[in-house]
């Protein structure tokens, strides 16, 4: 296959790529280096199979491909609060851009969409069905309407040209070429232990997540990418399913740098989800995945790449 990559040089993009040429196809990868580290595919540069397009999906682009993950976003709050209105143009009009290869090559498209559009949930865990309870003013909301709106396109493009689609709802993932600065909370908690800070908890600590192994949320981009089922149009949820609180990833953390860790505790921002944990049965059942890595062996892994980044 030849394959456009959007977000290429991004933390999720970038193992992407890996694992593409690894499979024997040829990747074309974008990306405009918002978010997105040009060392994150140093090691690609010199490999037949990629070819690299520095690129914003803002504006058209014009390449003859078989299939196009589109996983182009900031994806940290950080990010995609500094431009906002950037933020769901790179949704929007990039979603749109992308669909339109996709019509024209009848390639087959995959959203990289996210766990946010299902907001602060009434329902928990919360399955694909769930519509999802999000502010649409709020500092988040750039976000999550942008990556909500990009699924709407891409039933609409599915429904009205017959396009091949497929839609992800990723949940928060982690791992190795995290950024250093993204302000997501194991990369920020994974820098401040390791420079000797208190780490930043906001609210109690209470409030949970699911974190999942980057390794197998790609093993699930590319299993639902693969899919063949007349159903491959509707929204699949991936992601972890140990739900853990902020206060218990500082043990975690703690228990693998072998001493106590201080704590900075600040106001809970608003629209913060208080728990978050997905339904999989979709995933299950559909793709055979499930997530394999233990949280305790990811977390050490990644401490070990921000020790060689630091």
């Amino acid at each position: 296959m030849r394959v456009l990559v959007t977000g290429a040089a991004g933390f999720l993009g970038s193992h992407l790529c890996d694992r593409l040429i690894a499979e024997g196809h040829h990747v074309v990868g974008a990306d405009n280096f918002f978010t997105g580290d040009e060392r994150n595919i140093a090691h690609l540069r010199d490999r037949r199979e990629f070819e690299f397009i520095r690129h914003d999906i803002v504006e058209p682009l014009y390449v003859d491909v078989d299939w196009i993950f589109n996983l182009a976003c900031p994806a940290s709050p950080v990010h995609y609060q500094s431009n906002p209105v950037k933020t769901v143009k790179t949704s929007v009009l990039g979603t749109l851009h992308m669909l339109g290869i996709a019509k024209r090559t009848k390639a087959r498209i995959l959203q990289a969409s996210t766990s946010e559009v299902y907001g602060d949930p009434h329902v928990h865990p919360q399955p694909e069905t769930y519509l999802g309870n999000v502010n649409t003013i709020g500092p988040r909301a750039c976000y999550d309407e942008g990556k909500r709106v990009a699924e709407t396109l891409m039933m609409d493009y599915h429904r009205e040209h017959k396009i091949d689609t497929r839609i992800i709802r990723i949940f928060n993932t982690y791992g190795p070429r995290m950024a250093v600065g993204d302000g997501r909370v194991i990369s920020n908690f994974i820098v401040q232990a390791l420079q000797d800070k208190p780490l930043t908890v906001y609210g109690t600590g209470a409030q949970t997540r699911c974190f999942c192994y980057v390794d197998d949320m790609i093993e699930g981009i590319v299993g639902l990418m693969k899919y063949a089922g007349t159903d491959a149009h509707e929204p699949v949820n991936v992601g972890g399913t140990d739900e853990r609180s902020m206060n218990e990833i500082v043990t975690c953390l703690g228990e693998i740098l072998g001493r106590k860790l201080r704590v900075d505790s600040r106001p809970l921002p608003g629209d913060d989800p208080e728990r978050r944990r997905p339904d999989c049965t979709r995933a299950r059942e559909r793709l055979h995945w499930g997530p394999r890595a233990e949280l305790l062996d990811g977390l050490r892994r990644t401490v070990e790449y921000f020790r060689t980044v630091l």
